[in-house]
């Protein structure tokens, strides 16, 4: 099931409309553009230049995942809200940035997720620290609550039956937006290192938990550290579920042309290339990654 391929990338200079702390140093900020609002797809992702102002720090600019479109009286896409956690510079630099100040973003990018499952059953969501930012709009996209995209899609199939995230976080406090997902009806199920909320231990052991109980989904969709997305892809091949995983490689251009975010994809004839995620992902099968990316738990 391939992912959507974007064809309205665009640089512009866009106004903030809000910038507003939603959990422990974890961040919404609402972007001003419309021609991107109505083009970008879930999955796809903005670079945005957190610069300071007066200043060039820090000079590159930093990737976010698109959490939702905001749409405008006459029901059209007019507003793009990204969710971050504040971790170095870059994200320490957004979060100074106050409503009615300017940004340098460029995008759309990358590539948007694909068609819900075939068979329209439910879909599972897993997602560890920020990676939850992917599914709020994956969510109401797959559900048939919004469209996306510069013209709406129609799926020949059925949409998903319904949707779960299970989203893993150090603590209680972490947890960004749980109330954005059950708006959209998107059962949100929390896991946290120190047993403060929800299941006490990690995502990927509270989905084994539930595949064991019987509760098997017709696909699932992982966002997270790459430790996290090893032991995922190997529980969906073991038990012969699809999976699709949106990797959050570090990046510098966004489109291709300095190769630092490059990762091991398997090919066709078994051999191992390194692929662009800015190009040829954010979303990518994860029987294709040649895993482990980091040291799995």
């Amino acid at each position: 099931m391939d992912a959507v391929v974007p064809t309205c990338a665009m640089h512009r200079s866009v106004e903030i409309l809000e910038n507003v702390s939603i959990a422990r140093g974890t961040y919404r900020i609402r972007l001003l553009a419309p021609e991107m609002a109505r083009c970008i797809l879930p999955g796809q992702f903005l670079m945005i230049r957190p610069t300071r102002p007066g200043t060039s720090d820090p000079f590159f600019g930093r990737p976010f995942a698109l959490y939702d479109t905001v749409t405008g009286p006459s029901g059209t896409h007019e507003a793009i809200d990204i969710v971050y956690l504040v971790i170095g510079r870059g994200t320490a630099a957004l979060a100074e940035r106050r409503a009615g100040e300017t940004l340098e973003v460029w995008g759309p990018l990358g590539n948007g997720f694909g068609p819900p499952p075939e068979d329209g059953g439910p879909v599972t969501f897993v997602a560890g620290g920020i990676g939850q930012t992917p599914f709020l709009a994956l969510g109401r996209w797959w559900t048939g609550q919004q469209s996306y995209g510069a013209e709406p899609t129609a799926w020949d199939g059925p949409v998903a039956s319904s949707t779960e995230l299970l989203y893993g976080v150090r603590n209680a406090g972490l947890a960004a937006g749980v109330e954005d997902f059950e708006r959209a009806g998107i059962r949100v199920s929390l896991a946290t290192d120190d047993g403060s909320a929800g299941f006490h231990g990690f995502v990927t052991t509270l989905l084994e938990q539930r595949l064991q109980a019987g509760d098997r989904p017709s696909k699932l969709v992982g966002c997270g550290p790459p430790a996290m997305l090893t032991v995922l892809a190997g529980i969906a091949d073991r038990e012969g579920i699809p999976c699709d995983v949106s990797l959050e490689n570090q990046m510098s251009c966004g489109f291709g042309a300095c190769f630092s975010c490059v990762v091991p994809m398997r090919q066709a004839d078994g051999s191992v290339d390194l692929k662009r995620v800015c190009v040829e992902g954010p979303i990518v099968r994860a029987a294709d990654v040649a895993w482990p990316l980091g040291s799995a738990h």
